[in-house]
């Protein structure tokens, strides 16, 4: 295992682990773990889950391991990955209690706002196109009949779990949260980004950068230098 803080990452719906394979490159100082999902990239055999607690329980193993006995660790997740990145972040919490957190919620409102009209009961053609209009971008590969074939399970296991989701009403979190999103987000208002504040005691942060739902496509070496900057110690708390 190498060096660096590690940073836990969660793609956005229906990505795999490919989505941060450039961001290592740009910061040393942070060990970026992208975790592998079931139904995706090396895990593709696997059954997607379909629930927030199918999936954490998929992944905690992992999760752990990759943490190991790291004094300091960050989680990052992006829309449908953000939600993913705060329920790990608390299984982190209770496993390795003493471990100094910092989550990072990117284009995502808080966990328990609503976010849409269920879609996962929609046929293929109508899915695909109600994914698109949440997500803000349509991936190439599933205009081909094949590939689409292929991503639709662990999409459709996304939403699942996505629509599924009911935080409760748990004690605010004792890890800060920065919160980030795309300064022309439609979908996630500088508002809604804003109330991540209410899930933590130890204060939350919020960015913007240039761009829309996915500005992360774009911005992704100046969100790597925000990560960096954070996890020194240098981000300053609202």
């Amino acid at each position: 295992m190498s060096a660096g803080v590690p940073v836990l990452c969660f793609p956005p719906a229906g990505a795999g682990p490919s989505f941060f394979q450039a961001w290592p490159e740009a910061a040393p100082s942070i060990r970026f773990a992208a975790v592998e999902l079931p139904g995706k990239e090396r895990r593709f055999a696997e059954p997607p889950a379909t629930t927030m607690a199918q999936l954490l329980d998929a992944v905690a193993e992992d999760v752990l391991r990759e943490v190991g006995t790291a004094e300091r660790v960050g989680v990052f997740g992006h829309s449908f990955g953000a939600l993913v990145a705060y329920e790990v972040a608390r299984l982190v919490a209770r496993e390795r209690p003493g471990t100094e957190l910092t989550l990072f919620a990117s284009g995502a409102p808080r966990p328990g706002v609503p976010r849409s009209a269920p879609i996962g009961g929609l046929p293929d053609d109508e899915f695909v196109v109600a994914v698109a209009e949440l997500a803000g971008y349509r991936h190439a590969a599933l205009d081909d009949p094949d590939l689409r074939e292929l991503l639709l399970p662990a999409l459709r296991g996304d939403v699942a779990v996505d629509e599924s989701y009911r935080p409760g009403d748990p004690p605010p979190v004792a890890f800060p949260v920065v919160s980030v999103r795309g300064e022309n987000d439609t979908l996630v208002s500088a508002e809604a980004a804003g109330r991540w504040r209410e899930v933590t005691s130890a204060g939350c942060t919020t960015r913007e950068f240039p761009g829309g739902h996915m500005y992360l496509v774009e911005q992704w070496r100046p969100l790597v230098a925000l990560l960096e900057r954070e996890l020194a110690g240098e981000g300053a708390r609202s």
